[in-house]
């Protein structure tokens, strides 16, 4: 397995240290360390491994690193990011970076989101899950009313992935990492 998928709650303890899913350790492999960024729409943090970091700072690699995008850009996908240290018993101990940003207590909602996953509050999760699923029925009753569009693509906001996440912004399926094509000018060229 190679994508991280389904969702699951788990208890943070005393210590502040709450267990990675087991599916979700398979999908890291070996890495000793999770790698989180803060998402700029909701009050969750990715993670991911070194894939999904690597991704991240590619993708800033190609902006100017004198310009004001690059120094928003960087504080978001660096300077509020985290490396977790994953211990032998597959657990994390949350940042208070995390916490604060998302509500975490003592309990955390893993959601896998293909090629990185989401930390959120529980009942956060549970609302964000409740609006999408809503949402989804509306595309769905529209692409069964409409089809497609003019142009022949899926009718408009059924693309399968929220135009939120990371991948979504990335402009590809296949690579990680919360940048959009709206991030670099130079990105678009390639």
């Amino acid at each position: 397995m190679d994508r991280f998928v389904s969702n699951t709650i788990n208890r943070v303890d005393k210590k502040g240290r709450v267990s990675v899913p087991a599916a979700f350790r398979l999908v890291l492999g070996n890495q000793p360390v999770l790698n989180t960024i803060l998402s700029v729409e909701h009050p969750v943090a990715e993670a991911g491994g070194m894939e999904f970091m690597d991704s991240n700072l590619r993708r800033l690699s190609m902006m100017d690193p004198f310009s004001e995008e690059y120094a928003m850009w960087s504080l978001c996908l660096v300077g509020d990011a985290d490396e977790l240290k994953i211990d032998p018993e597959g657990r994390i101990t949350l940042s208070d970076n995390i916490r604060d940003h998302t509500g975490i207590g003592d309990e955390v909602a893993f959601v896998g989101c293909g090629h990185f996953f989401q930390l959120w509050e529980p009942s956060a999760f549970r609302a964000y899950r409740e609006t999408a699923r809503a949402r989804v029925r509306e595309m769905r009753r529209a692409l069964g009313q409409h089809g497609t569009t003019q142009a022949g693509a899926p009718a408009a906001g059924f693309s399968g992935q929220s135009q939120n996440s990371p991948a979504s912004q990335t402009g590809s399926h296949a690579e990680p990492g919360a940048f959009g094509s709206r991030g670099s000018s130079k990105e678009q060229d390639t």
